[in-house]
């Protein structure tokens, strides 16, 4: 087996505790791709989910959240370039990985959310590329905090997202 072969999954160190990602490359390949060379360059790494609606998702991956002073633009940054849709058959159900984007749908680039609950209104309309498999007590956590807000949507306690580190599936036990 070669090694640009290996199956990389995402491991995702929040505040509350672990969340591993297995990645769909055969329906998104191009926003795996994406998320994994942001992850690698810790673009990430000090992030926070700064939208949370409970049975819904959890959205992180904003820059703006590294700076609390920045609270009021949070939810509009990025990485400075969009990407383009890819749009698939894949379910948005729980534990589903996403990217967030704007009305437009090529506007997403670093923003995505993790589904709380089933939310299949999304299907074909944001791209899902990847699945919870270990941690699903973590996405409970974050989404059950108090949330204030226009959508009751903004965590009163800070959900970090510590880091995002890359690594070999058969690493994570």
């Amino acid at each position: 087996m070669s090694n640009n072969t290996v199956e990389e999954v995402a491991v995702l160190a929040t505040s509350d505790g672990e969340m591993v990602i297995k990645f769909w490359p055969e329906v998104a390949p191009k926003t795996v791709e994406n998320f994994k060379k942001l992850a690698r360059e810790g673009f990430y790494d000090g992030t926070a989910f700064h939208r949370v609606i409970k049975g819904f998702m959890i959205q992180g991956g904003d820059p703006l959240t590294k700076d609390e002073s920045k609270r009021g633009l949070w939810g509009t940054g990025g990485p400075g370039y969009n990407i383009r849709a890819e749009f698939n058959t894949k379910p948005h159900v729980r534990g589903v990985i996403s990217m967030a984007r704007s009305q437009h749908p090529d506007s997403a680039g670093s923003q995505f959310f993790i589904c709380h609950g089933d939310a299949r209104f999304l299907d074909r309309q944001y791209t899902a590329f990847g699945q919870l498999i270990k941690g699903d007590e973590v996405l409970e956590k974050i989404a059950s905090v108090p949330c204030t807000g226009p959508e009751r949507s903004s965590p009163i306690e800070r959900k970090a997202l510590v880091s995002v580190k890359i690594v070999p599936a058969d690493e994570v036990k």
